[in-house]
């Protein structure tokens, strides 16, 4: 991989993570402007989520901390039990379905990409529309069953174009909670499935090796994610502390989709 492949899909992966219009969708796409998917870009992938991480704990470090500090000093083990709720679907299925979810044929599959693209932006489109489960003042209110909802819609993020963060606001928007709120939980809950991918990928000597030999490529690319991943919260995370609605995200990922369909028609 060359320097600027790194850089270009550092700066993806970091924008589109935290931004609700799928990461693995436009990493796909760059990867096909830059010259086409490389053998081992699913390790390469699964390797940059480090720098989307840091800049997620940075984020969050206030918020995680009084987690914490409910669990082992106030008791309160509410949202804790809820993250982990939300989080078991996915890793169920992430187990499950592996081998589909890396071959070759699903996870760069244009068509299906922007399907999925197309799908959650209408999704997007109608949730101002739909008639919503009572209104929650902030997710600290989730029952077990809501949150047990948006682990379900996190599984759906397993098929790529659709965006986990995406999936799951629309989830959270739908058992009651506003776009900040919803925005809030689904980032908090993606912290222990990225570390789980971080842990299982440092498990495999194979990728190991794949450090060692592009170590200074994964570098640039988490360093560039890093940054532009911390930008891509603050500018979501403002905006929909001022306007509570997904519709740009949606009108951005329709329009996307179509031209993908049709390029790859053309083709």
């Amino acid at each position: 991989m060359e320097w600027y492949q790194s850089f270009w899909l550092g700066l993806t992966q970091g924008v589109t993570e935290f931004i609700p219009v799928s990461s693995s969708g436009h990493l796909e796409v760059m990867q096909q402007v830059l010259g086409g998917r490389s053998a081992d870009f699913h390790l390469f992938l699964e390797f940059i989520n480090l720098g989307t991480l840091l800049a997620l704990l940075i984020f969050y470090r206030k918020r995680i901390w009084q987690i914490i500090v409910d669990i082992f000093v106030n008791h309160n083990f509410r949202l804790a039990i809820n993250v982990i709720i939300t989080t078991i679907p996915a890793v169920i299925a992430g187990l499950l379905l592996s081998d589909i979810i890396e071959s070759s044929w699903f996870f760069s599959n244009m068509i299906v990409i922007a399907c999925a693209m197309a799908l959650i932006g209408i999704a997007m489109l109608a949730i101002d529309r739909l008639p919503k489960m009572s209104k929650l003042k902030s997710e600290n209110e989730l029952t077990k069953p809501r949150a047990l909802m948006i682990g379900l819609a996190q599984c759906v993020a397993l098929i790529p174009g659709t965006s986990r963060s995406g999936s799951t606001i629309v989830a959270g928007r739908l058992t009651g909670l506003d776009s900040k709120s919803a925005a809030d939980y689904s980032f908090l809950a993606s912290i222990p499935i990225m570390l789980g991918v971080m842990a299982k990928s440092m498990i495999s000597s194979s990728s190991r090796e794949y450090i060692a030999a592009n170590w200074q490529m994964l570098a640039l690319s988490n360093a560039i994610a890093f940054v532009s991943g911390l930008i891509a919260i603050y500018f979501v995370m403002k905006y929909l502390r001022k306007k509570n609605s997904l519709k740009p995200f949606g009108i951005y990922r329709i329009v996307l989709a179509l031209i993908i369909i049709v390029f790859e028609l053309l083709r």
